[in-house]
């Protein structure tokens, strides 16, 4: 959480220019300049041919084979 900007005239440690002398610490939350670590590379959002084929043949196969059931029972 944030801190909000505090009112100069209240603020410890700054001169009267309203800067920090050198060597001390902010009185607010410090930053950082980058991160420890490189991010991961993003996954791809798309599928590609393959599965959409891989599916519909297993979906094609299945009807297949309950026709053939249906037609066996008859």
């Amino acid at each position: 959480m944030a801190t909000p900007d505090p009112d100069p005239e209240h603020t410890p440690a700054l001169d009267e220019r309203g800067t920090l002398p050198a060597g001390d610490t902010p009185p607010a939350e410090g930053g950082i300049s980058g991160i420890s670590h490189p991010e991961p590379e993003e996954l791809r959002t798309a599928w590609g041919i393959w599965p959409a084929v891989v599916i519909v043949a297993v979906a094609l196969a299945v009807s297949v084979m309950l026709v053939a059931m249906i037609f066996a029972l008859t």
